[in-house]
């Protein structure tokens, strides 16, 4: 699913653009990802495991995957020039599976609390309730991740279950991942 380019201003001011991602900001993708995996242990990638599992080539094929589906979407944030968050959304389009979409999100520290992490998310809120398919939208996020349980529980999703020891840590610590969802309501 393309998306269009929709500018937005930021709780500082400051001009923000959410849109698609596009071939020329594969770069500026994998030092999103990178940076974000060094900010905080919440997101699923360790920083080292960037430079492995993410090319510019693959970014690129990614990008056209999303733009070009029906049934999913990414849309970035660009403030500055470089990436400040990026969410993404998808479904099944086998019928018993179609009326659960996911969503994922992760914002850099930067722009935490300046309104990007609500835009994209509303943005993948919207795109849900568009498709007469989807009932729900369901996330997970990692244990302790106090600020993002509650972002989530502000749009009303609810914890439904926990995946036990489901992430292991760095350090060696397992974690659980909750599982989140909400219903959509028409």
């Amino acid at each position: 699913m393309d998306i269009k380019e929709k500018e937005f201003t930021l709780i500082d001011g400051r001009k923000a653009v959410m849109r698609s991602p596009r071939d020329e900001d594969a770069q500026n993708m994998l030092d999103y990802l990178y940076l974000t995996a060094c900010e905080t242990h919440f997101v699923i990638r360790e920083p080292e495991e960037c430079s492995e599992l993410y090319t510019i080539e693959a970014e690129k094929d990614l990008f056209a995957h999303y733009r070009s589906a029906d049934n999913r979407a990414m849309i970035i944030c660009i403030v500055d020039g470089k990436i400040a968050g990026c969410c993404d959304i998808y479904w099944s389009k086998m019928f018993k599976l179609n009326h659960a979409a996911h969503v994922a999100i992760a914002v850099t520290k930067e722009f935490w609390g300046l309104g990007v992490a609500a835009t994209l998310f509303q943005e993948m809120m919207d795109i849900a309730e568009q498709n007469e398919n989807i009932l729900q939208i369901e996330l997970e996020f990692i244990e302790g991740n106090a600020r993002a349980r509650a972002f989530y529980e502000k749009f009303g999703f609810r914890i439904c279950g926990e995946s036990v020891d489901a992430i292991r840590l760095k350090d060696g610590r397992l974690v659980s991942t909750y599982i989140m969802k909400k219903k959509i309501e028409r």
